[in-house]
């Protein structure tokens, strides 16, 4: 799940518990232990393109 902070920048969520504390070494949930998908990377990695190429928000386009 991603959800975008007050800045604008993409955050990654657990998708069973909401959590967005994670272990990147062993690439599961903090909180409930459960992995994180690679398609939930893929998606957040993506977000994260697109916010640091400037523009994108939770509201979209910055341009107007």
């Amino acid at each position: 799940m991603i959800f975008f902070n007050p800045s604008g920048a993409p955050e990654l969520a657990c998708e069973e518990c909401g959590c967005r504390w994670f272990d990147r070494m062993a690439n599961c949930c903090y909180e409930c232990g459960a992995e994180v998908p690679e398609r939930a990377r893929a998606e957040f990695e993506q977000a994260l393109e697109k916010f640091r190429a400037g523009g994108e928000t939770a509201y979209g386009s910055d341009s107007g």
